[in-house]
C-alpha cells in the first residue's frame, strides 16, 4: 500500500499572504488566505441576529411575526375605511364591506346565536324562518332589503323587529354575518321565494 503524504492544510506560525496551498483539482489552485474580517463580521453578526429573533417572536413571542402585523395593519385600514364609509351613508357597499370584516363577522354571529338561531338554526339552514344559506330569497337578496327585513321585521311572517331591540350598529353586524351564509346551500328547510343573486 502506498501511504499519502498529507501537507498539513493551514500552519499559521509560518503563515504568509497569497500563499497558494499544496492541492490542485482540474487546474484550480488555492489561496490560503484568512477571511476579511468584514466577512466575519456578517457572518457572526447574522448568526447573533438570528438568535435574538428567534427568541423574540417564536420562543418568547414578544412581538408579532411580521405577517401578523401586516395582517392587523390591513385590518385597521379596512376598519377605517368601513367607518368612513358608514359616515357617508349606509349603502349596498358599505354592508358588503362589513362582511368583509372579521369583528363584525365575529359580532353578528353571537347576536345570530342568541337571537336568530331559534327560527334559522345554528347555521342558516331554516326551521320557521327560511333557509338563508341557499339563493332563494323573499324580501330581495340586496343588503339593504335585507337590512330592513332585520330592522323592520315581517310581521305577517313572524318575523320580528330587531331595530329597537339591537340599534343600528348591532343589526348591521347580524347582517354582515348573514352575508357570510349566502351560498353555502346547507341542506335544510326548502327554498323558498325566488331566485337571486347580488354581485
Amino acid at each position: 500500500m502506498t501511504q499519502e503524504n498529507h501537507t498539513p492544510r493551514d500552519n499559521r506560525t509560518h503563515y504568509q499572504q497569497d500563499s497558494v496551498m499544496g492541492h490542485e483539482y482540474d487546474g484550480i489552485q488555492e489561496f490560503d488566505n484568512r477571511l476579511p474580517n468584514w466577512w466575519l463580521w456578517i457572518m457572526w453578526g447574522s448568526m447573533i441576529f438570528a438568535l435574538f429573533y428567534w427568541i423574540t417572536f417564536h420562543t418568547l413571542k414578544l412581538q408579532p411575526l411580521p405577517q401578523a402585523r401586516f395582517e392587523q395593519v390591513m385590518l385597521q385600514a379596512q376598519e377605517d375605511q368601513l367607518a368612513r364609509a358608514a359616515k357617508a351613508g349606509i349603502t349596498n357597499e358599505t354592508l358588503v364591506m362589513m362582511s368583509q370584516v372579521p369583528s363584525k363577522i365575529t359580532e353578528g354571529h353571537e347576536l345570530f346565536v342568541k337571537h336568530c338561531v331559534a327560527c334559522h338554526l345554528d347555521k342558516g339552514q331554516g326551521l320557521v324562518g327560511p333557509n338563508l344559506t341557499d339563493g332563494y330569497w323573499i324580501h330581495g337578496c340586496e343588503p339593504m332589503q335585507m337590512l330592513k327585513v332585520i330592522q323592520t321585521g315581517v310581521a305577517a311572517k313572524g318575523m320580528p323587529a330587531w331595530m329597537n331591540q339591537l340599534g343600528p350598529t348591532r343589526t348591521q353586524s347580524v347582517l354582515a354575518y348573514v352575508l357570510t351564509l349566502r351560498d353555502t346551500n346547507v341542506p335544510g328547510k326548502e327554498s323558498q321565494g325566488e331566485p337571486c343573486e347580488f354581485k
